[in-house]
């Protein structure tokens, strides 16, 4: 047994329980970071929001804990994308992560503005189209939902 394992650190063993879900993670990720590079906030207008790595890696983190219980793991998600700033939440996108297999449980990520970052963009919606990126808080709730029983939602707070 010794000689399997010998030269493969604990994180690739890790890796190893699914790099499915671990590939499909990373590539979910790609197009969560693509829609909000042009994430409708408001009147007709695009912002190009910015995920800073470590909630990158917060969020791929929670999503695969969130699936591994699934019976088809992450390609059974739906995933809506929400951006949160002030009151309001605005509906970013929906994927379908594996749009072949039948969904079996919908997550809900609410990603946040840094507050901090409110003043500056409420000039956005009526100011010119120029403007800088802005970047999301650290902080996230993902809510899941499964598919297929009356469980109650889960509200993971991060």
């Amino acid at each position: 047994d010794a000689e399997y394992t010998e030269g493969v650190s604990l994180p690739d063993l890790d890796l190893l329980q699914d790099p499915e879900d671990e590939l499909l993670c990373a590539s979910l990720m790609d197009v969560v970071q693509a829609m909000l590079g042009r994430a409708p906030m408001g009147t007709k207008r695009c912002s190009r929001l910015l995920m800073p790595a470590q909630l990158v890696a917060q969020v791929r983190t929670e999503l695969l804990r969130l699936a591994w219980s699934e019976p088809c793991g992450l390609r059974g998600a739906l995933l809506d994308l929400c951006v949160e700033h002030g009151k309001a939440c605005h509906d970013v996108g929906h994927i379908a992560v594996d749009p072949s297999v039948v969904p079996t449980f919908q997550l809900t990520l609410v990603l946040r503005l840094d507050s901090r970052l409110w003043p500056k963009i409420q000039g956005l919606f009526t100011s010119g189209p120029a403007f800088t990126p802005l970047k999301l808080s650290t902080g996230f709730r993902v809510i899941k939902k499964k598919l297929y029983s009356s469980e109650q939602l889960l509200i993971e707070e991060c």
